[in-house]
């Protein structure tokens, strides 16, 4: 997928692996299941250019919300703790 073998961060192996991405676009927010390679030393994650695109679009369709096409999980909330 990416042409990584080594962390460029660490320098350990990278491995091919399905994640979650967190994607936020306003006040709106979308989870993301995708493969990326990651460091099993650091944790760092490389995604493709395809994937990095739909993410950009995603984030633009959540700050339009225009979400007809996602499926709605829950709500989320704000908490103060003082």
């Amino acid at each position: 997928m990416i042409p990584f073998s080594e962390c460029p961060v660490c320098g350990n192996t990278m491995v091919e692996k399905n994640v979650e991405k967190l994607l936020r676009g306003g006040t709106n927010t979308a989870t993301v299941k995708v493969k990326a390679e990651v460091c099993l030393h650091c944790g760092e994650r490389l995604y493709s250019k395809e994937t990095i695109h739909q993410f950009e679009d995603i984030r633009r369709k959540l700050e339009l919300r225009d979400t007809k096409e996602f499926s709605r999980v829950g709500e989320s909330y704000t908490v103060a703790l003082t």
